[in-house]
């Protein structure tokens, strides 16, 4: 039979971004679906399709035999003679569509790929231009607020930022650009789905690649970022230079770095902490910016540590809600306990 759907195939693929091929196979599938309502016996059912040659068969392969058992398997040697007249016992035959179910078919399974198999292929596409892009920023615009999550649109892709995955004091309406982190993509009875996050640490590390040459390069390395969404963060930072100060750098003239990071994290505090291999220096530079007068092991077994401070700065060191000392002890991996220095008066 001749079919004229090549062109059809090549302007959905361009309207789509699906290969033709895909398109090709969908739609065989779903002829050979459709053709079981015609071959009602589990034929082997065969598709030639080339639709650039404007070739389509529909078939069923079956064995001549003069009494046959299986119907999915054989025909009849009378009724194969009606196909062929020179078929003998055991030969195969091939058994077409009727020109006019076969059309009526092809056109139903064209309309079940156009809006079924072609949508599948896309949101395959949307899983595998997503999935490799994890940890990546994007721009979104809000669309709307549902089932927990404001969803934004990014490149025509709906993606959704999980309403506790948001700063805790900003509240986006329909229209606002938003900047967030893909966490997360997963495949769906939907579709996929892609999860954003503002209040992820690699959100702010991103962030800091971005607006610091010398982290994106490789020159500063982030070792270890740790986050109170929207309060604090603290960023462990080491130079692989030894010209290079790692901490001005991130920081930048007068702040302006760090200063426009924290403006997009809605005025989060960022402590850039210097990164040390030894214990005790690395745990005093994340009391920052509190200044202890001395920290030592209290317990190795048990990991802990503990920090002396001058009265003037305990409640520093603590931080408010107790935000600087319990950062500072995940940033380095061990429990930080603050006692005020005793003075002699």
């Amino acid at each position: 039979m001749k079919v004229n759907v090549w062109n059809t195939i090549l302007q959905l693929s361009k309207e789509r971004g699906v290969e033709p091929r895909v398109i090709i196979r969908a739609i065989e599938e779903s002829l050979k679906v459709a053709a079981t309502r015609f071959f009602t016996h589990q034929e082997n059912i065969q598709i030639h399709f080339k639709p650039e040659k404007g070739e389509l068969r529909v078939f069923a392969v079956k064995r001549a035999a003069d009494d046959p058992q299986n119907p999915a398997e054989e025909i009849s040697l009378e009724d194969a003679r009606k196909i062929d007249p020179g078929v003998k016992p055991d030969d195969t035959v091939e058994i077409d569509l009727p020109s006019d179910t076969l059309g009526r078919i092809a056109a139903q399974a064209a309309k079940h790929v156009i809006f079924q198999k072609v949508r599948d292929a896309e949101q395959e596409k949307i899983y595998e231009d997503f999935a490799p892009r994890l940890g990546e920023i994007v721009t979104g615009v809000v669309r709307r607020v549902e089932d927990g999550s404001i969803v934004l649109e990014v490149n025509r892709i709906e993606v959704a930022l999980p309403l506790r995955d948001k700063l805790p004091n900003e509240e986006p309406v329909r229209g606002d650009l938003v900047k967030a982190v893909i966490v997360q993509v997963l495949r769906g009875n939907k579709g996929p789905q892609i999860f954003v996050s503002r209040t992820s640490p690699r959100f702010l590390a991103r962030l800091l690649e971005t607006e610091i040459p010398e982290i994106a390069n490789g020159t500063i390395e982030i070792k270890e970022v740790v986050r109170q969404p929207g309060e604090r963060a603290k960023v462990a930072v080491a130079s692989r230079e030894r010209d290079i100060d790692p901490i001005g750098a991130c920081i930048g003239v007068k702040g302006n770095r760090i200063l426009a990071i924290s403006k997009e994290l809605g005025g989060e505090k960022i402590d850039i902490i210097p990164w040390s291999p030894d214990l005790v220096s690395y745990a005093k530079a994340a009391l920052s910016p509190a200044k202890p007068v001395q920290l030592q092991i209290a317990s190795r077994n048990e990991k802990a540590l503990l920090a002396l401070v001058a009265a003037d700065q305990f409640s520093l060191a603590i931080g408010k809600k107790g935000i600087n000392v319990k950062l500072a002890s995940r940033l380095v991996g061990w429990k930080i306990s603050i006692k005020q220095e005793q003075t002699n008066e």
